[in-house]
């Protein structure tokens, strides 16, 4: 009797193991000469492991013909291995009688070959074939299920990756990413610090001074930090952090502060009120001076833009029919000043090239009062301390 049978492979879960089915077509021949096909019968066994053999048992049963028992010699026939023989460390071994077992080897001559389990595909990334075995190996960034087939994502996160700052898990893999104020290595892992101040002068209005994943905005003494970036002028007359004297007035500058006398009237000028001297029309000396000083004192910035108006002069009596006009009387030795004149009883003090402090001008503006009907001239000046900060802010 004369079985032909052909076999296919496939992977299947049966009874919580792994196992292998064979899917058999088996046709019978008959008396009458005519081939019985009999419908695919399945069985299943444990798939080989280090080249352990497999038990392997079925029956076919059909109307017009008997076949019981065990087809392994067929199955055997299929395999070219021959049913008296089996495999044992890789060599063919008569045995008798026949066991009933198999193992993945096929017999070529007079030696068992080892049969590759690996091109039926069992395993999801790569497969591994070994003497009458087989293994499963995974992609980096995934390990072996418990099927010891499938392959499931590593979460390198949770496993120490060496990720410096922060780890975001991928499928297969991993991303590493930094806090803000740092930027991502070379290595992809190393964070390192950026230096914001290197981008760019204009972050802080006066020094940028970096620190690890940030920066920060400094002011320089006498100023301080309003916001994050610019530097407010510390008024120390009003938080009383001045060491000026009761005989001294504290005036505030950019950055600083002066003190300044409480009587600045000099010989032949006498005090008459807090900042005005007056020089009397009984002293010889006054008559080529001005009647009156009044003191003022201001304080601008360096680098100012130019031409800038910076203080305005007005005339705080006006006798009728006179004529006023305005004039720097003295300070004015660089010529960093002029007068502009609005009208009869006003000026405007314009600063016409840029000044760079520290420093200091003390300006004498003087206004000339010329009445013709009565032939009457008379002065007065307004003595201007201009303190120039050192920085533009």
């Amino acid at each position: 009797m004369h079985y032909q049978v052909t076999e296919r492979f496939r992977t299947d879960r049966e009874r919580g193991r792994e196992t292998l089915q064979l899917l058999l077509h088996t046709k019978i021949p008959t008396r009458s000469r005519r081939s019985v096909s009999l419908r695919p019968e399945k069985l299943s066994f444990p798939c080989l492991y280090n080249g352990a053999p497999v038990g392997l048992r079925f029956a076919v049963r059909h109307p017009r013909a008997r076949f019981e028992n065990s087809l392994l010699s067929g199955l055997l026939k299929s395999l070219d291995a021959e049913p008296s023989q089996r495999c044992l460390r890789n060599k063919c071994q008569d045995v008798s009688p026949v066991p009933a077992g198999l193992c993945f080897y096929r017999k070529i001559g007079s030696e068992c070959i080892d049969i590759d389990e690996c091109r039926y595909r069992y395993c999801q990334h790569s497969c591994v074939n070994s003497p009458g075995s087989f293994a499963c190996q995974c992609e980096p960034g995934f390990q072996l299920a418990g099927n010891n087939r499938s392959c499931v994502d590593v979460n390198e996160c949770d496993m120490g990756a060496p990720c410096q700052q922060r780890c975001y898990n991928t499928y297969g893999t991993f991303i590493c990413r930094c806090d803000q104020g740092y930027e991502l290595g070379q290595d992809g892992f190393a964070c390192n610090d950026i230096d914001e101040c290197s981008y760019s002068s204009y972050l802080c209005q006066y020094q940028c001074q970096n620190v690890p994943g940030r920066f920060s905005c400094v002011c320089p003494e006498g100023y301080q930090l309003l916001g994050t970036r610019l530097c407010q002028d510390i008024n120390e007359c009003e938080t009383g952090t001045h060491q000026c004297t009761d005989s001294q007035t504290c005036v505030n500058i950019h950055g600083a502060y002066q003190c300044v006398e409480n009587d600045r009237c000099q010989e032949p000028y006498v005090k008459v009120a807090d900042n005005r001297c007056v020089c009397p029309v009984t002293k010889p000396a006054c008559r080529e001076l001005p009647f009156s000083i009044v003191h003022r004192y201001m304080s601008i910035t360096s680098d100012r833009t130019v031409p800038s108006d910076i203080f305005q002069i007005q005339a705080t009596s006006v006798y009728p029919g006179a004529y006023n006009t305005f004039r720097i009387r003295s300070g004015d030795e660089e010529g960093e000043f002029y007068i502009r004149q609005i009208n009869n009883i006003s000026a405007m003090l314009v600063l016409s090239r840029p000044v760079t402090g520290p420093k200091e001008y003390v300006l004498d503006l003087e206004m000339v009062s010329v009445n013709p009907l009565m032939s009457y001239q008379t002065s007065s000046a307004l003595r201007l301390s201009v303190y120039v900060g050192q920085h533009s802010f």
